[in-house]
């Protein structure tokens, strides 16, 4: 098979710039006004359409001193040629537009029961309302089982605390709560100025499981101060403990995101022994974000983006 000659294979790579060429010669009526056009040299111009000629095997232009006109032949290929380049050039612009829109997909969201509760309902309503066919799902999940979902894929991001840097995650906290005890209303410890651990220590605690990190931390706040945990009861979900604290079965210490007064329980602040929880976005460094993703991000954290992208050129640096 015989190869091809550089004038074909230079043709071939360079359509859109001869048709584009065509286009313009056509427009402005002489090779000159069309390189104007351009920017480029008239030399150039010319030989992109001779190339064309060639390659189509036809004359598209007459000739006539500086003005052009087309020929019969010209005439059906700029009919042709003309909405090819127009489209071509609004390419990027028809995508953007088309991405803009955001008529389909989904969005996987995964975060513990209370950032569900009490974070994400502005965000979610004011995101499903502006792009309402695109699908949101939220995972009801712990941290390492959200993490575990941000390692796999089965999650564009995730939103809550993160106690602990772990490698391979960024982290930025956008709201932070203080730790407080509740009681029920007329409790003992109500009506104390001062409560503290070993005040506590008297009355049965209703806590998240065991297995879990909230669980393990306080018991080693206790155990800083040589006290003992008195678990009466260990229950999941923030607003489980609470119903139950209503109940009288025992007192806790949760998050102040939680709270409200709505919930009529006696509130007293414990951030003098237990550290105060930051929520925010969670995502895996390196993970390509859709644009739907992006967008609720920012409705969360408006800077998280920018510096989520600063940390990633500073580690590639």
């Amino acid at each position: 098979m015989a190869a091809k000659g550089k004038g074909e294979v230079y043709y071939k790579e360079n359509r859109l710039k001869t048709m584009r060429a065509f286009c313009a010669a056509v427009e402005t009526g002489n090779i000159s006004a069309a390189a104007e056009r351009l920017f480029l040299s008239q030399p150039t111009v010319s030989l992109q359409i001779k190339a064309l000629e060639k390659d189509l095997g036809a004359p598209l232009f007459e000739r006539n001193g500086p003005r052009i006109h087309l020929t019969p032949e010209g005439k059906v290929f700029y009919d042709l040629a003309r909405p090819l380049v127009d489209d071509f050039e609004r390419l990027d612009e028809k995508f953007h537009a088309q991405f803009e829109r955001l008529e389909g997909g989904e969005l996987h969201i995964a975060a513990g029961e209370t950032t569900i509760l009490h974070i994400l309902p502005g965000h979610v309503k004011r995101f499903s309302e502006t792009y309402p066919r695109i699908r949101v799902t939220l995972h009801n999940v712990t941290g390492r089982a959200g993490m575990a979902m941000l390692q796999s894929g089965e999650a564009d991001f995730a939103v809550g605390a993160m106690r602990q840097t772990f490698e391979g995650f960024f982290f930025r906290p956008t709201m932070t709560f203080d730790p407080m005890l509740i009681v029920p209303p007329g409790h003992p410890l109500d009506a104390r100025e001062n409560v503290t651990l070993e005040d506590i220590s008297e009355y049965g605690l209703i806590l998240p499981p065991r297995h879990l990190a909230t669980y393990r931390l306080m018991e080693q706040v206790f155990r800083d101060h040589g006290l003992e945990m008195n678990v009466t009861l260990e229950t999941g979900g923030w607003e489980v403990v609470k119903r139950y604290v209503r109940l009288g079965m025992g007192v806790s210490i949760v998050s102040g995101l939680c709270l409200s007064a709505e919930d009529q329980l006696a509130q007293i602040p414990m951030k003098r022994y237990f550290p105060q929880r930051s929520y925010g976005v969670i995502t895996r460094k390196g993970k390509y974000l859709s644009r739907q993703a992006r967008i609720f991000i920012n409705m969360i954290n408006p800077h998280y983006l920018s510096e989520m992208e600063k940390a990633e050129r500073m580690e590639e640096a």
